[in-house]
C-alpha cells in the first residue's frame, strides 16, 4: 500500500515481538517480522504494514488493531473485529475484492482486538486516483468495476450477515439526527438538511448488505483498476442505493470535476449504473441514489462537527487533525444545498 508512514509512540520492537509469536504459532514455523511501520488513515483502527519472513518466503501483511468499544445501543453501526473479519471473508468468497483474513487476534495474543490480512499493493489516495497519469487506463474502467463490486456486495446472503444492524432510511435518520441533537453546534443548514431528509425518506427499498463507506480512499487501485475494497466496519443491512450515493458524493471526488467524473472523481454515473444493473439484475433508482447522496453529505457534516468537537480530558482539542476536519463542515453542507436545489434534470 502507498500510505505514508507516520511517527508513533508505540514501541515497534515490542509489537514486532508479539506479532512474531502469533504468526509463528499459526505457521508452526520460526519467522521474523520485518519492515513494521504504522500507516496513516483510519479513525477507528491502528493499521500496521509489515513483512513476515519465514525461510526463503516473504509475505506482505497488514495488522489492524481496533477499538474494543462496541456500538452504542441506538448509535451508528460499528462492527467488532470478529464481525468485520467474518464479513470480509464472506465477501471475498462471493467474488468481492476484499482483504484476505489470515488470522483473527485472540486475547492470549496480547495485541488487543483486530486481525491480520494480506497486503495489496496499489494506490488509495483519492487525489492520485483522479490525477495520476499512471492510473489513466484504470480510470477508464474503474466506475464499471465499482458497479460490479457493489452488485456482488449487495448479493451477499443475509443469513450469513445476521450480526449486521438492519437499518431502514428512517432508522438512519433517527440515529444521525440523534447524534446532532447531542452536539452543542446549531446551524441553519444542518437543520434544513434534517428536514429535507425527513421529507424525502424512500418508501420502498429492498434489504441488502450495504458497505456504507464504499468510496475513493477505501479502494486500492492499480493500473488495471480495482484491486481491493477496504474498511468494512460500518457495514449494515439497508437500502443498496446508499452505496451508490456515497460513491458519487462530491467530497470523495478529490478534485475530479465534470459529469464524466461524478463517480469518485474518476468515472461517469452511466458507467457505474450500467455495470451495476448488468451484474445485479436490479434497476438503479436515480432518485434514491440522489436521496442517499444528500443524506451522506448530512452524515459527513455531522461527523465533521463531532470530530472537530473532540476534546481531551483537560479540555484541549483532541488533535490538530480532528480540529482541521471540523473546519470542513461547510463543504458537505454546500454540496447538500446544491443537490437539494437541483430540478429533476440535474439543473440548478
Amino acid at each position: 500500500m502507498t500510505e505514508r508512514a507516520i511517527d508513533t509512540a508505540t514501541p515497534t520492537t515490542t509489537l514486532a515481538a508479539a506479532l512474531r509469536v502469533v504468526l509463528a504459532r499459526q505457521a508452526r514455523a520460526h519467522g521474523e517480522v520485518q519492515s513494521l511501520q504504522r500507516l496513516t488513515g483510519g479513525a477507528t483502527k491502528q493499521t500496521w504494514s509489515f513483512d513476515w519472513v519465514c525461510g526463503d518466503e516473504r509475505e506482505a501483511l497488514i495488522l489492524q488493531q481496533m477499538s474494543e468499544a462496541p456500538s452504542r445501543p441506538g448509535g451508528p453501526p460499528k462492527l467488532s473485529a470478529e464481525q468485520d473479519a467474518a464479513l470480509m471473508t464472506a465477501a471475498r468468497e462471493a467474488g468481492v475484492p476484499a482483504p484476505r483474513v489470515h488470522r483473527l487476534l485472540r486475547p492470549e495474543d496480547g495485541l488487543g482486538s483486530g486481525y491480520v490480512t494480506g497486503r495489496i499493493a496499489g494506490e488509495t489516495l483519492g487525489r492520485k486516483l483522479v490525477a495520476d497519469p499512471a492510473l489513466a487506463e484504470a480510470r477508464k474502467r474503474l466506475a464499471a468495476q465499482c458497479g460490479r463490486a457493489l452488485a456482488a456486495i449487495h448479493a451477499l446472503p443475509l443469513e450469513r450477515s445476521g450480526f449486521l444492524q438492519r437499518l431502514s432510511p428512517s432508522d438512519e435518520l433517527r440515529i444521525y439526527a440523534g447524534l446532532l441533537d447531542g452536539l452543542e453546534r446549531r446551524h441553519a443548514a444542518l437543520a434544513y438538511a434534517v428536514r429535507w431528509v425527513a421529507a424525502h425518506l424512500p418508501q420502498q427499498w429492498e434489504s441488502r448488505v450495504v458497505h456504507a463507506d464504499f468510496r475513493s480512499g477505501n479502494l486500492i487501485v492499480g493500473p488495471e483498476g480495482l484491486r481491493c475494497v477496504l474498511d468494512w466496519e460500518i457495514a449494515r443491512i439497508g437500502d443498496p442505493m446508499q452505496d451508490l450515493g456515497v460513491l458519487c458524493m462530491r467530497t470523495w471526488r478529490f478534485g475530479g470535476e465534470g459529469l464524466a467524473r461524478e463517480v469518485g472523481g474518476f468515472g461517469a454515473r452511466e458507467d457505474l449504473y450500467a455495470a451495476y444493473e448488468a451484474a445485479s439484475g436490479t434497476r438503479v433508482d436515480p432518485d434514491r441514489v440522489r436521496f442517499w447522496e444528500v443524506f451522506s453529505n448530512l452524515k459527513w457534516a455531522i461527523s465533521c462537527v463531532r470530530r472537530g468537537s473532540a476534546r481531551r480530558a483537560d479540555g484541549r482539542p483532541a488533535s490538530v487533525e480532528l480540529a482541521a476536519i471540523g473546519r470542513r463542515l461547510e463543504e458537505p453542507l454546500w454540496d447538500l444545498l446544491a443537490l437539494t436545489t437541483q430540478d429533476a434534470g440535474g439543473r440548478r
